[in-house]
This record gives C-alpha cells, sequence and structure tokens, in this order.
C-alpha cells in the first residue's frame, strides 16, 4: 500500500503570518543611528581631551564656544554656496552635453573639469587669490572650490543619463511622450541614483576642501587649524581638525539619508 506524502509546509515556516523584514533594514538602522552616536563620542572626547589641558591664553582664544560656533558658521555658509553653484552648474550641464546635439562636445568639458580636480585645491585657490585680488576673498574662495568640486557631480550625471536604455527611452517615445516628457518623467528618475552618488560624494569635498579657505582669510573652521599650526599649540591643530572631519562625516550620513528617501523604489 502506498504511503502519501507529508505535505509540504510552506517556504516561510508554519505560523508565518507574511514577508519577513525587508532585507539590509537592521543595516540601514544602524547606520542611521549609528553614525550620529560615533559622531557624538569622538565629540565627547575631544572635549575631555581638550578638558585635560590647562589652557593658557592663546589656546583659550581659539577654543571657546564663541569662536568656534561662529567659524563652523562660517563654514557651513561656504560650503552651501559652493554646493548650491556646483548643482546650479554641474547638473543641467550634465544633462545639455547628453543631448544628441551636444555629445561632441562631452569630452572637452570632462577634461577641462579633470584639469580644475588635478590641481591641487590650496593652489588653486591661491593662483585665484593673485590673478584675481579685486574680486574679493569670499568670492576667490568659492570659485575656487567649485572649480575642484564640479566633476562628480557632472560625471554622474552624465554617465546616469547615458546608462538609461535606449530601449526605454523608445518606449516612451512610442507612448507620444515629447523628448522634454522622456527626460523629467524616464530618464532623470532612472539617472536619480547615480547622480545622488555624485552629489554626495562632492558635498563631502567641499565641506573638507572649504577649509583651505583660511589661507587667503575667508574663515571657517580652517582657522582654527591655522592657528593651531602658526602657534604650535597641537591641542588647536588636534580640535579644528577634528572638528572638519566630524562635519564631514554628518554631512555625508545627512546624504546618505536623503539619498535612501529620494531613490525612486525598485531601483
Amino acid at each position: 500500500m502506498a504511503i502519501a506524502p507529508a505535505p509540504t509546509e510552506p517556504a516561510g515556516g508554519t505560523g508565518a503570518a507574511g514577508p519577513g523584514p525587508r532585507p539590509g533594514g537592521a543595516r540601514r538602522l544602524l547606520r542611521y543611528a549609528g553614525a550620529p552616536a560615533a559622531l557624538l563620542a569622538v565629540l565627547a572626547a575631544l572635549y575631555l581631551y581638550v578638558g585635560a589641558h590647562d589652557l593658557d591664553r592663546i589656546e583659550r582664544r581659539s577654543l571657546n564656544a564663541e569662536y568656534l560656533l561662529s567659524r563652523t558658521w562660517q563654514h557651513l555658509g561656504l560650503s552651501l554656496v559652493v554646493v548650491v553653484l556646483i548643482l546650479a552648474i554641474a547638473v543641467p550641464l550634465g544633462v545639455a552635453l547628453t543631448r544628441p546635439g551636444a555629445r561632441r562636445f562631452s569630452g572637452p568639458v570632462l577634461a577641462l573639469a579633470n584639469v580644475g580636480q588635478a590641481i591641487p585645491t590650496i593652489g588653486l585657490i591661491v593662483l585665484f587669490a593673485v590673478a584675481f585680488v579685486s574680486w574679493g576673498i569670499h568670492t576667490i574662495a568659492i570659485t575656487a572650490i567649485v572649480l575642484y568640486g564640479i566633476l562628480p557631480v557632472l560625471r554622474n550625471t552624465m554617465v546616469g543619463l547615458d546608462q538609461v536604455s535606449p530601449a526605454v527611452i523608445e518606449s516612451a517615445r512610442g507612448m507620444g511622450l515629447g523628448r522634454a516628457q522622456v527626460l523629467w518623467r524616464v530618464e532623470l528618475p532612472l539617472a536619480v541614483p547615480v547622480m545622488l552618488a555624485g552629489i554626495r560624494t562632492a558635498l563631502v569635498l567641499t565641506v573638507g576642501t572649504v577649509a583651505l579657505a583660511t589661507f587667503i582669510g575667508a574663515g571657517g573652521l580652517g582657522d582654527v587649524i591655522s592657528n593651531g599650526i602658526s602657534s604650535n599649540r597641537t591641542v588647536v591643530l588636534v580640535t579644528g581638525s577634528v572638528l572638519v572631519a566630524v562635519l564631514a562625516l554628518a554631512v555625508d550620513w545627512l546624504a546618505g539619508i536623503v539619498e535612501d528617501v529620494l531613490r525612486p523604489r525598485g531601483i
């Protein structure tokens, strides 16, 4: 007599109410909560490190709350202006260079952007300060840092748009969409993940590079580092360096959250 096979249990196991948690959810939560916790721990360690020193008059001039907050706001202000200009230039330019009539200019433009990033930033800032002294220190610093940081956004915008399948574009055109509609409703949404990666890179580069603006008197947290170097005060130098690093990592953390939120579903 044949024995009937036992009933097969569902893949989810007995008593499974539905699909399990999304893969990577715990890792994403750890990243969201872990990064700020680690940065706060670094700031706490820095506070204890500075507090363990008997600061002299020169050190207290740089290591007080009013001075550090003012330089932090200057740093953030310069960074924000630079990033806005980079996005305003690089994204439209990257879109234009992927259009059929302008593709022949993409090579020279990318080569020029590569030159801007290949030149050492401090050299570019000083060169602009010497050549365009009438512009003003903040304009010089912003212009030089924009030229340095424009490449990641420009290149990723072009790569993101170029990787969109021609078949998808033709399908959209076949549905009656015009060129502008295809760009806004098909190409740009599909290119968003690559574009956001370039913007995130540019953000971190900008926050770190703005510290070099101190060498032409544009302010920012670079002033704290410069004060530590010029006065040979290690505690001041370490404080300025750690604050710049923490600020850059905090911006990267925020950009990572924005990247996850703006990434189209299913990509």
